[in-house]
Protein backbone atom coordinates (compact mmCIF):
# COMPACT_ATOMS: atom_id res chain seq x y z
CA UNK A 1 0.00 0.00 0.00
CA UNK A 2 1.07 3.59 -0.60
CA UNK A 3 2.09 5.74 2.34
CA UNK A 4 -0.50 8.46 1.69
CA UNK A 5 -3.22 5.78 1.81
CA UNK A 6 -1.94 4.54 5.17
CA UNK A 7 -1.86 8.11 6.56
CA UNK A 8 -5.49 8.79 5.64
CA UNK A 9 -6.65 5.38 6.91
CA UNK A 10 -4.74 5.93 10.18
CA UNK A 11 -6.43 9.33 10.60
CA UNK A 12 -9.82 7.66 10.07
CA UNK A 13 -9.02 5.00 12.69
CA UNK A 14 -8.14 7.68 15.27
CA UNK A 15 -11.85 8.20 15.94
CA UNK A 16 -11.99 4.80 17.69
CA UNK A 17 -11.07 4.44 21.34
CA UNK A 18 -10.80 0.69 21.81
CA UNK A 19 -10.02 -2.59 20.03
CA UNK A 20 -12.83 -4.92 21.07
CA UNK A 21 -11.37 -8.00 19.38
CA UNK A 22 -8.62 -9.03 16.99
CA UNK A 23 -8.03 -12.38 15.28
CA UNK A 24 -6.65 -14.05 12.21
CA UNK A 25 -9.38 -15.13 9.79
CA UNK A 26 -6.98 -16.42 7.14
CA UNK A 27 -3.25 -17.19 7.09
CA UNK A 28 -2.35 -13.54 6.41
CA UNK A 29 -5.63 -11.70 7.09
CA UNK A 30 -6.16 -9.99 10.46
CA UNK A 31 -9.66 -8.87 11.52
CA UNK A 32 -9.83 -5.92 13.92
CA UNK A 33 -13.13 -4.94 15.55
CA UNK A 34 -13.17 -1.42 16.98
CA UNK A 35 -15.77 0.31 19.08
CA UNK A 36 -18.97 1.10 17.17
CA UNK A 37 -18.49 -2.50 15.90
CA UNK A 38 -16.41 -1.31 12.94
CA UNK A 39 -14.54 -4.25 11.34
CA UNK A 40 -11.36 -3.52 9.42
CA UNK A 41 -9.27 -6.23 7.73
CA UNK A 42 -5.51 -6.12 7.21
CA UNK A 43 -4.31 -8.53 4.52
CA UNK A 44 -0.58 -8.85 5.23
CA UNK A 45 0.32 -10.90 2.18
CA UNK A 46 3.92 -10.37 1.08
CA UNK A 47 4.12 -7.99 -1.86
CA UNK A 48 0.34 -7.65 -2.10
CA UNK A 49 -0.82 -6.24 1.25
CA UNK A 50 -4.08 -4.36 1.64
CA UNK A 51 -6.49 -2.82 4.15
CA UNK A 52 -10.18 -3.30 3.43
CA UNK A 53 -13.67 -3.35 4.91
CA UNK A 54 -15.99 -6.34 4.47
CA UNK A 55 -19.43 -7.18 5.82
CA UNK A 56 -18.83 -10.85 6.48
CA UNK A 57 -15.55 -12.71 6.16
CA UNK A 58 -15.90 -16.49 6.47
CA UNK A 59 -13.03 -18.25 8.18
CA UNK A 60 -12.26 -21.95 7.91
CA UNK A 61 -10.35 -22.46 11.13
CA UNK A 62 -9.52 -20.88 14.46
CA UNK A 63 -5.84 -19.98 14.71
CA UNK A 64 -4.06 -20.86 17.95
CA UNK A 65 -0.40 -20.23 17.18
CA UNK A 66 1.66 -18.24 19.76
CA UNK A 67 1.06 -15.11 17.65
CA UNK A 68 -2.72 -15.58 17.91
CA UNK A 69 -2.60 -16.24 21.66
CA UNK A 70 -0.66 -12.99 22.19
CA UNK A 71 -3.09 -11.05 19.97
CA UNK A 72 -5.97 -12.19 22.14
CA UNK A 73 -4.16 -11.67 25.45
CA UNK A 74 -2.30 -8.40 24.80
CA UNK A 75 -4.26 -6.58 22.07
CA UNK A 76 -7.94 -7.57 22.37
CA UNK A 77 -9.75 -5.20 24.73
CA UNK A 78 -6.94 -2.62 24.67
CA UNK A 79 -7.55 1.13 24.56
CA UNK A 80 -6.04 3.10 21.69
CA UNK A 81 -3.66 5.83 22.88
CA UNK A 82 -2.30 6.75 19.45
CA UNK A 83 -2.16 5.65 15.80
CA UNK A 84 0.64 6.93 13.59
CA UNK A 85 2.35 6.21 10.28
CA UNK A 86 6.10 6.16 10.89
CA UNK A 87 8.07 8.83 9.10
CA UNK A 88 9.63 7.74 5.82
CA UNK A 89 8.03 4.29 5.95
CA UNK A 90 4.87 2.35 5.17
CA UNK A 91 4.25 1.29 8.76
CA UNK A 92 1.15 1.89 10.90
CA UNK A 93 1.91 1.78 14.62
CA UNK A 94 -0.84 1.44 17.23
CA UNK A 95 0.08 2.52 20.74
CA UNK A 96 -2.24 0.59 23.06
CA UNK A 97 -2.99 0.52 26.77
CA UNK A 98 -4.10 -2.79 28.20
CA UNK A 99 -5.77 -2.63 31.61
CA UNK A 100 -4.41 -5.15 34.08
CA UNK A 101 -5.46 -5.69 37.73
CA UNK A 102 -3.14 -3.09 39.25
CA UNK A 103 -1.71 -1.17 36.31
CA UNK A 104 -1.94 -0.36 32.62
CA UNK A 105 0.46 -2.05 30.22
CA UNK A 106 1.68 -0.23 27.12
CA UNK A 107 1.76 -2.34 23.95
CA UNK A 108 2.81 -1.51 20.39
CA UNK A 109 1.03 -3.18 17.48
CA UNK A 110 2.81 -2.56 14.21
CA UNK A 111 1.56 -3.32 10.70
CA UNK A 112 4.47 -3.15 8.24
CA UNK A 113 3.59 -2.89 4.55
CA UNK A 114 7.15 -3.38 3.36
CA UNK A 115 7.02 -5.69 0.34
CA UNK A 116 8.63 -9.07 0.95
CA UNK A 117 9.19 -8.22 4.65
CA UNK A 118 5.51 -7.36 5.26
CA UNK A 119 4.75 -8.22 8.87
CA UNK A 120 2.64 -7.73 12.01
CA UNK A 121 4.69 -7.17 15.16
CA UNK A 122 3.58 -6.96 18.80
CA UNK A 123 6.11 -5.28 21.11
CA UNK A 124 6.23 -4.11 24.72
CA UNK A 125 6.76 -0.52 25.94
CA UNK A 126 10.52 -0.88 25.36
CA UNK A 127 9.91 -2.09 21.79
CA UNK A 128 11.04 -5.61 22.66
CA UNK A 129 9.26 -8.10 20.39
CA UNK A 130 6.58 -10.15 22.18
CA UNK A 131 5.42 -11.95 19.04
CA UNK A 132 5.19 -11.52 15.26
CA UNK A 133 3.26 -12.94 12.35
CA UNK A 134 6.58 -13.76 10.70
CA UNK A 135 9.84 -14.35 12.56
CA UNK A 136 13.00 -13.23 10.76
CA UNK A 137 16.38 -14.70 11.62
CA UNK A 138 19.46 -12.48 11.92
CA UNK A 139 21.21 -14.70 9.36
CA UNK A 140 18.91 -13.40 6.61
CA UNK A 141 18.37 -9.78 7.71
CA UNK A 142 20.05 -7.05 9.74
CA UNK A 143 16.67 -6.59 11.43
CA UNK A 144 16.03 -9.70 13.50
CA UNK A 145 12.38 -10.32 14.41
CA UNK A 146 12.33 -12.82 17.25
CA UNK A 147 10.62 -13.03 20.63
CA UNK A 148 12.65 -11.13 23.25
CA UNK A 149 14.73 -9.19 20.70
CA UNK A 150 14.71 -5.38 20.66
CA UNK A 151 12.91 -4.14 17.56
CA UNK A 152 15.16 -2.05 15.36
CA UNK A 153 13.71 0.84 13.40
CA UNK A 154 13.67 0.48 9.65
CA UNK A 155 15.74 3.19 7.94
CA UNK A 156 13.47 5.95 6.66
CA UNK A 157 13.62 6.79 2.98
CA UNK A 158 12.21 9.37 0.64
CA UNK A 159 8.89 8.08 -0.69
CA UNK A 160 7.82 9.53 -4.03
CA UNK A 161 4.11 9.06 -4.59
CA UNK A 162 1.40 10.82 -6.50
CA UNK A 163 -0.85 11.66 -3.60
CA UNK A 164 -4.61 12.13 -3.71
CA UNK A 165 -7.51 12.55 -1.33
CA UNK A 166 -9.19 9.18 -0.74
CA UNK A 167 -12.51 10.83 0.13
CA UNK A 168 -14.88 8.78 2.30
CA UNK A 169 -12.52 6.24 3.87
CA UNK A 170 -15.28 3.67 4.57
CA UNK A 171 -16.31 3.74 0.92
CA UNK A 172 -12.67 3.57 -0.13
CA UNK A 173 -12.06 0.49 2.04
CA UNK A 174 -15.25 -1.14 0.73
CA UNK A 175 -14.11 -0.49 -2.82
CA UNK A 176 -10.67 -1.93 -1.98
CA UNK A 177 -12.39 -5.14 -0.86
CA UNK A 178 -14.54 -5.19 -3.99
CA UNK A 179 -11.50 -4.86 -6.29
CA UNK A 180 -9.59 -7.45 -4.28
CA UNK A 181 -12.50 -9.88 -4.51
CA UNK A 182 -12.99 -9.37 -8.24
CA UNK A 183 -9.35 -10.21 -8.95
CA UNK A 184 -9.07 -13.14 -6.54
CA UNK A 185 -12.51 -14.55 -7.34
CA UNK A 186 -11.93 -14.74 -11.10
CA UNK A 187 -8.51 -16.34 -10.60
CA UNK A 188 -9.75 -18.81 -7.98
CA UNK A 189 -12.82 -19.81 -9.98
CA UNK A 190 -10.78 -20.51 -13.12
CA UNK A 191 -8.14 -22.40 -11.12
CA UNK A 192 -10.56 -24.56 -9.13
CA UNK A 193 -12.92 -25.25 -12.04
CA UNK A 194 -9.96 -26.47 -14.11
CA UNK A 195 -8.86 -28.67 -11.19
CA UNK A 196 -12.37 -30.16 -10.85
CA UNK A 197 -12.66 -30.66 -14.61
CA UNK A 198 -9.43 -32.70 -14.64
CA UNK A 199 -10.67 -34.86 -11.74
CA UNK A 200 -13.98 -35.35 -13.54
CA UNK A 201 -12.25 -36.31 -16.80
CA UNK A 202 -10.19 -38.92 -14.95
CA UNK A 203 -13.31 -40.47 -13.38
CA UNK A 204 -15.19 -40.42 -16.69
CA UNK A 205 -12.31 -42.27 -18.38
CA UNK A 206 -12.38 -44.93 -15.65
CA UNK A 207 -16.16 -45.20 -16.03
CA UNK A 208 -15.98 -45.52 -19.81
CA UNK A 209 -13.33 -48.23 -19.53
CA UNK A 210 -15.32 -50.36 -17.11
CA UNK A 211 -16.09 -53.73 -18.67
CA UNK A 212 -19.73 -54.65 -19.21
CA UNK A 213 -21.15 -56.96 -16.51
CA UNK A 214 -22.76 -59.31 -19.05
CA UNK A 215 -19.54 -59.57 -21.03
CA UNK A 216 -17.61 -60.41 -17.85
CA UNK A 217 -20.15 -63.09 -16.91
CA UNK A 218 -19.96 -64.56 -20.43
CA UNK A 219 -16.15 -64.79 -20.28
CA UNK A 220 -16.36 -66.32 -16.80
CA UNK A 221 -18.73 -69.05 -18.02
CA UNK A 222 -16.53 -69.78 -21.06
CA UNK A 223 -13.40 -70.16 -18.88
CA UNK A 224 -15.22 -72.38 -16.40
CA UNK A 225 -16.52 -74.55 -19.24
CA UNK A 226 -13.07 -74.92 -20.85
CA UNK A 227 -11.42 -75.69 -17.47
CA UNK A 228 -14.03 -78.43 -16.90
CA UNK A 229 -13.25 -79.91 -20.34
CA UNK A 230 -9.52 -79.97 -19.52
CA UNK A 231 -10.19 -81.83 -16.26
CA UNK A 232 -12.34 -84.34 -18.12
CA UNK A 233 -9.53 -85.00 -20.67
CA UNK A 234 -6.38 -84.93 -18.49
CA UNK A 235 -5.23 -88.36 -19.74
CA UNK A 236 -5.14 -87.26 -23.37
CA UNK A 237 -3.32 -83.89 -22.88
CA UNK A 238 0.50 -83.80 -22.84
CA UNK A 239 2.37 -81.52 -20.42
CA UNK A 240 4.11 -79.63 -23.20
CA UNK A 241 0.92 -78.82 -25.13
CA UNK A 242 -0.23 -75.16 -25.12
CA UNK A 243 -2.91 -75.49 -27.82
CA UNK A 244 -5.31 -78.44 -27.70
CA UNK A 245 -8.32 -79.74 -29.61
CA UNK A 246 -10.80 -81.75 -27.58
CA UNK A 247 -14.47 -82.65 -27.86
CA UNK A 248 -16.99 -80.99 -25.56
CA UNK A 249 -19.68 -82.85 -23.67
CA UNK A 250 -21.89 -82.91 -26.77
CA UNK A 251 -19.16 -84.33 -29.04
CA UNK A 252 -18.33 -81.06 -30.75
CA UNK A 253 -14.61 -80.37 -31.30
CA UNK A 254 -13.29 -77.24 -29.57
CA UNK A 255 -9.89 -75.47 -29.53
CA UNK A 256 -8.47 -74.33 -26.19
CA UNK A 257 -5.37 -72.19 -25.48
CA UNK A 258 -3.80 -73.19 -22.16
CA UNK A 259 -2.28 -70.50 -19.87
CA UNK A 260 1.39 -69.96 -20.77
CA UNK A 261 2.52 -70.23 -17.14
CA UNK A 262 0.80 -73.62 -16.64
CA UNK A 263 3.28 -76.53 -16.33
CA UNK A 264 0.66 -79.29 -16.47
CA UNK A 265 -2.91 -79.67 -17.77
CA UNK A 266 -4.11 -79.92 -14.13
CA UNK A 267 -2.40 -76.61 -13.29
CA UNK A 268 -3.90 -75.07 -16.45
CA UNK A 269 -7.41 -76.04 -15.31
CA UNK A 270 -6.77 -74.64 -11.82
CA UNK A 271 -5.56 -71.32 -13.25
CA UNK A 272 -8.58 -71.08 -15.54
CA UNK A 273 -10.99 -71.86 -12.67
CA UNK A 274 -9.42 -69.05 -10.62
CA UNK A 275 -9.67 -66.62 -13.56
CA UNK A 276 -13.32 -67.58 -14.05
CA UNK A 277 -14.03 -66.96 -10.37
CA UNK A 278 -12.36 -63.53 -10.47
CA UNK A 279 -14.34 -62.51 -13.56
CA UNK A 280 -17.56 -63.64 -11.87
CA UNK A 281 -16.73 -61.58 -8.78
CA UNK A 282 -15.82 -58.59 -10.96
CA UNK A 283 -19.13 -58.87 -12.79
CA UNK A 284 -21.01 -59.13 -9.50
CA UNK A 285 -19.52 -55.89 -8.08
CA UNK A 286 -19.01 -53.98 -11.33
CA UNK A 287 -22.37 -52.23 -11.04
CA UNK A 288 -21.42 -51.02 -7.54
CA UNK A 289 -18.20 -49.51 -8.88
CA UNK A 290 -20.17 -47.99 -11.78
CA UNK A 291 -22.73 -46.42 -9.41
CA UNK A 292 -19.93 -45.17 -7.15
CA UNK A 293 -18.15 -43.49 -10.07
CA UNK A 294 -21.39 -41.90 -11.29
CA UNK A 295 -22.02 -40.55 -7.76
CA UNK A 296 -18.51 -39.10 -7.58
CA UNK A 297 -18.90 -37.43 -10.98
CA UNK A 298 -22.25 -36.00 -9.90
CA UNK A 299 -20.65 -34.70 -6.68
CA UNK A 300 -17.90 -32.97 -8.69
CA UNK A 301 -20.52 -31.41 -10.99
CA UNK A 302 -22.34 -29.99 -7.96
CA UNK A 303 -19.10 -28.74 -6.46
CA UNK A 304 -18.26 -27.03 -9.76
CA UNK A 305 -21.65 -25.34 -9.69
CA UNK A 306 -21.04 -24.13 -6.12
CA UNK A 307 -17.71 -22.65 -7.25
CA UNK A 308 -19.39 -20.89 -10.19
CA UNK A 309 -22.02 -19.40 -7.87
CA UNK A 310 -19.56 -18.39 -5.10
CA UNK A 311 -19.73 -14.71 -4.23
CA UNK A 312 -16.45 -14.44 -2.30
CA UNK A 313 -12.98 -15.94 -2.32
CA UNK A 314 -13.26 -17.16 1.29
CA UNK A 315 -16.24 -19.35 0.28
CA UNK A 316 -14.08 -21.08 -2.35
CA UNK A 317 -11.10 -21.41 0.00
CA UNK A 318 -13.29 -23.26 2.50
CA UNK A 319 -14.33 -25.71 -0.24
CA UNK A 320 -10.66 -26.49 -0.94
CA UNK A 321 -8.92 -26.83 2.44
CA UNK A 322 -5.18 -27.30 2.55
CA UNK A 323 -4.60 -31.05 2.52
CA UNK A 324 -2.59 -32.33 5.43
CA UNK A 325 -0.91 -35.72 5.26
CA UNK A 326 -3.59 -38.39 5.54
CA UNK A 327 -3.48 -42.17 5.65
CA UNK A 328 -4.75 -44.21 2.68
CA UNK A 329 -7.79 -45.16 4.78
CA UNK A 330 -8.61 -41.46 5.32
CA UNK A 331 -8.15 -40.69 1.60
CA UNK A 332 -10.44 -43.53 0.53
CA UNK A 333 -13.50 -42.33 2.46
CA UNK A 334 -16.56 -41.55 0.35
CA UNK A 335 -17.31 -38.20 1.92
CA UNK A 336 -15.69 -34.79 1.83
CA UNK A 337 -14.55 -32.75 4.85
CA UNK A 338 -14.63 -28.96 5.22
CA UNK A 339 -13.70 -26.64 8.07
CA UNK A 340 -15.67 -23.56 9.08
CA UNK A 341 -15.06 -21.51 12.23
CA UNK A 342 -12.98 -24.41 13.53
CA UNK A 343 -15.78 -27.00 13.10
CA UNK A 344 -15.35 -30.04 10.86
CA UNK A 345 -18.26 -30.49 8.45
CA UNK A 346 -18.53 -33.76 6.47
CA UNK A 347 -20.66 -34.18 3.34
CA UNK A 348 -21.53 -37.56 1.80
CA UNK A 349 -20.52 -37.97 -1.85
CA UNK A 350 -22.78 -40.97 -2.46
CA UNK A 351 -25.08 -43.41 -0.70
CA UNK A 352 -21.99 -45.28 0.46
CA UNK A 353 -20.58 -42.02 1.81
CA UNK A 354 -23.84 -41.27 3.62
CA UNK A 355 -23.71 -44.72 5.23
CA UNK A 356 -20.08 -44.15 6.27
CA UNK A 357 -21.03 -40.83 7.89
CA UNK A 358 -23.94 -42.34 9.79
CA UNK A 359 -21.74 -45.13 11.12
CA UNK A 360 -18.74 -42.97 12.05
CA UNK A 361 -20.61 -40.02 13.59
CA UNK A 362 -20.54 -39.61 17.36
CA UNK A 363 -23.76 -39.39 19.35
CA UNK A 364 -23.39 -35.64 20.01
CA UNK A 365 -22.53 -34.74 16.41
CA UNK A 366 -25.11 -32.80 14.42
CA UNK A 367 -26.78 -34.66 11.53
CA UNK A 368 -28.49 -32.79 8.64
CA UNK A 369 -30.78 -33.73 5.75
CA UNK A 370 -33.25 -31.97 3.46
CA UNK A 371 -36.82 -32.24 4.72
CA UNK A 372 -38.90 -34.79 2.76
CA UNK A 373 -36.44 -34.74 -0.19
CA UNK A 374 -33.67 -37.25 -1.01
CA UNK A 375 -30.39 -35.53 -0.20
CA UNK A 376 -26.83 -35.95 0.90
CA UNK A 377 -26.21 -36.44 4.61
CA UNK A 378 -24.16 -33.83 6.47
CA UNK A 379 -22.41 -34.30 9.81
CA UNK A 380 -20.97 -31.51 11.99
CA UNK A 381 -18.34 -32.73 14.43
CA UNK A 382 -19.24 -30.94 17.68
CA UNK A 383 -16.73 -32.28 20.22
CA UNK A 384 -19.63 -31.92 22.69
CA UNK A 385 -19.77 -28.12 22.26
CA UNK A 386 -22.76 -26.02 21.23
CA UNK A 387 -22.62 -25.27 17.50
CA UNK A 388 -23.10 -21.55 16.62
CA UNK A 389 -25.98 -20.61 14.32
CA UNK A 390 -23.67 -19.36 11.55
CA UNK A 391 -21.96 -22.80 11.44
CA UNK A 392 -25.35 -24.55 11.30
CA UNK A 393 -26.44 -22.30 8.43
CA UNK A 394 -23.21 -22.85 6.53
CA UNK A 395 -23.51 -26.65 6.87
CA UNK A 396 -27.20 -26.51 5.89
CA UNK A 397 -26.27 -24.54 2.76
CA UNK A 398 -23.74 -27.23 1.83
CA UNK A 399 -26.51 -29.81 2.30
CA UNK A 400 -28.75 -27.87 -0.12
CA UNK A 401 -26.02 -27.09 -2.68
CA UNK A 402 -24.87 -30.72 -2.87
CA UNK A 403 -28.40 -32.12 -3.06
CA UNK A 404 -30.42 -29.96 -5.47
CA UNK A 405 -29.62 -27.91 -8.55
CA UNK A 406 -32.78 -25.79 -8.79
CA UNK A 407 -32.87 -22.39 -7.11
CA UNK A 408 -35.43 -21.74 -4.40
CA UNK A 409 -36.05 -22.09 -0.67
CA UNK A 410 -35.44 -25.42 1.06
CA UNK A 411 -35.95 -26.74 4.57
CA UNK A 412 -33.06 -28.57 6.25
CA UNK A 413 -33.76 -30.72 9.31
CA UNK A 414 -31.00 -31.21 11.88
CA UNK A 415 -30.63 -33.06 15.15
CA UNK A 416 -28.08 -34.88 17.29
CA UNK A 417 -26.86 -38.13 15.75
CA UNK A 418 -28.25 -40.04 18.72
CA UNK A 419 -31.76 -39.07 17.55
CA UNK A 420 -31.25 -40.72 14.15
CA UNK A 421 -32.10 -44.39 13.66
CA UNK A 422 -30.88 -46.26 10.58
CA UNK A 423 -33.66 -48.26 8.88
CA UNK A 424 -31.81 -49.61 5.87
CA UNK A 425 -28.62 -48.48 4.14
CA UNK A 426 -28.83 -44.64 4.30
CA UNK A 427 -32.57 -44.49 4.99
CA UNK A 428 -33.30 -43.20 8.49
CA UNK A 429 -35.96 -42.12 10.97
CA UNK A 430 -35.25 -39.19 13.28
CA UNK A 431 -36.88 -37.32 16.19
CA UNK A 432 -36.39 -34.14 18.27
CA UNK A 433 -35.18 -32.11 15.32
CA UNK A 434 -35.04 -28.42 14.36
CA UNK A 435 -35.35 -26.93 10.89
CA UNK A 436 -33.49 -24.21 9.00
CA UNK A 437 -34.76 -22.44 5.90
CA UNK A 438 -32.02 -22.04 3.28
CA UNK A 439 -32.37 -20.05 0.07
CA UNK A 440 -30.40 -21.23 -2.96
CA UNK A 441 -29.78 -18.17 -5.17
Amino acid sequence: MKRFELVQIANYLKQFKKIFSIQRVEDTVIEMVFDKKEKIYFDMKRGNSLIFLAQDYKRSKIYNAPFDVVLKKKVAGAFIENIEVLEGNRIIRFTLLQSLKYKKEKIYLQFEFTGRNTNVIIADENLVVIEALRHIDKSVSFREIQTGVKLKDLPSFKIIEKERDLGDIREYLKEAYKKREEEILIRLKNQKLLFLAKKREKLVNILNNLEDEKELEKRSEELYFKASLILANLDSIKNYQKEIKIKDFEGKEIEISLPKNARTPQEAADIMFKMAKKLKQKAKYSHIERENLISKISFLDKKSQIVKEAKSSDEINILFPKQEKRSKKERDVDYESYFFEGYKIMVGKSERGNIELLKSAKMNDIWMHLKDIPSTHVIIRTNKSNVPLNVLKFAAKLCVDYSVSQKGSYLVDFTKRRNVKIRERAFVNYVDYDTLKITKD
